[in-house]
């Protein structure tokens, strides 16, 4: 998760006191979060991951997977973001954490289809296994 020097309720504090937007952007720009493709690529970094072996693992289309971590694709659905994640081998808290960093709702244990993500990342399923599963259960695959 990136690291940021102010907690969000101390950037309300602040903002909620500013008097000029222009000023509270200029002075808190590196406390923006950065585009979704930049945040994955921090990922890999940080967990020493090959962007060609995630994008494989992920089993979504290469094209596609590349579009995503160069950004021409903005706003890539929640299964996407799932595969990514699971293909990273992140821990529910980062997967939760990108899912909101990506806009998307995140996982909630009292919805069938996602507590059986839930489970699978909890055993550290790969996407295929991860589908296997979601099929056994009669629920829509992550890439279907």
């Amino acid at each position: 998760m990136p690291i940021y020097s102010k907690n969000t309720g101390d950037l309300f504090a602040e903002l909620k006191n500013e008097r000029d937007p222009q000023n509270f952007r200029e002075r808190n720009q590196d406390e923006f979060t950065v585009p979704l493709h930049e945040y994955l690529d921090s990922l890999l970094a940080e967990k020493g991951l090959n962007k060609n072996d995630v994008i494989a693992a992920s089993q979504l289309n290469n094209n596609y997977a590349y579009h995503i971590f160069s950004g021409t694709r903005k706003n890539p659905s929640r299964p996407k973001i799932l595969a990514l994640a699971i293909a990273m081998g992140l821990n529910l808290d980062e997967i939760q954490y990108l899912l909101r960093y990506a806009k998307q709702s995140p996982l909630y244990p009292r919805n069938p289809w996602d507590s059986t993500i839930i489970f699978a990342v909890e055993q550290k399923l790969s996407v295929m296994k991860t589908n296997e599963l979601l099929h056994q259960l009669g629920e829509t695959e992550l890439l279907n």
